[in-house]
């Protein structure tokens, strides 16, 4: 059997693990928190759930942030309540991650460019797509897909960043010895935590 991690016991450590594994989201394609799910509520308080692409974690500021086509569903959930949560969970360490809190869309602003440049012309073409996503069709490839070669123009006036603010976190480390749950919430003096029943 696999020795017991070092945060196990150690509320503050484990909060640092936390941390790490979403740090690493971004750049570790096949880690498991580089494609968590993200939780909106829609326009009839309807929960909508689906899996998002982290682009880039800061720790020490507790943001967390993603890009989405500014015509979706999520775009517009999240413009309308500033609030979102994401899920994440990595089977083989049996750690899950849950965070909520503010969430902005950045469509036009330095954010938003700085973004941009950084995308790759493969992540670029999805903002090109037509119609809208969402938009019923009358058949399944009744869309268009632009190639590569996409002409910016069309492509960057319908991309935006979400930034998460985490303002709560719940972790989960299960195991058969005793699972580990905590959790934390940031509050005006900072954040504060504990362990939390499984």
């Amino acid at each position: 059997m696999f020795p017991l991690p070092a945060f196990y016991d150690d509320l503050d450590a484990t909060f640092a693990e936390v941390w790490r594994l979403l740090a690493e989201g971004p750049a570790l394609r096949r880690n498991a928190f580089h494609m968590p799910a993200l939780a909106t509520v829609d326009a009839a308080g309807h929960p909508q759930v689906r899996t998002v692409v982290l682009r880039a974690v800061d720790p020490a500021a507790g943001a967390l942030r993603l890009h989405c086509d500014r015509r979706s569903a999520k775009a517009a959930e999240i413009a309308a309540t500033g609030r979102a949560a994401l899920h994440g969970y990595d089977s083989e360490t049996k750690i899950q991650v849950r965070l909520s809190g503010p969430a902005r869309l950045h469509g036009d602003d330095a954010v938003a460019e700085e973004a941009w440049a950084g995308s790759r012309a493969m992540s670029r073409v999805c903002y090109a797509l037509q119609p809208a996503p969402g938009t019923a069709l009358p058949a399944g490839d009744a869309y268009l897909q632009p190639g590569d070669d996409v002409d910016p123009a069309l492509a960057r006036p319908n991309f935006c960043v979400v930034v998460i603010l985490a303002q709560r976190l719940d972790y989960l480390f299960l195991d058969r010895r005793g699972h580990r749950r905590a959790g934390r919430v940031r509050e005006e003096g900072g954040w504060t935590g504990a362990w939390l029943a499984p």
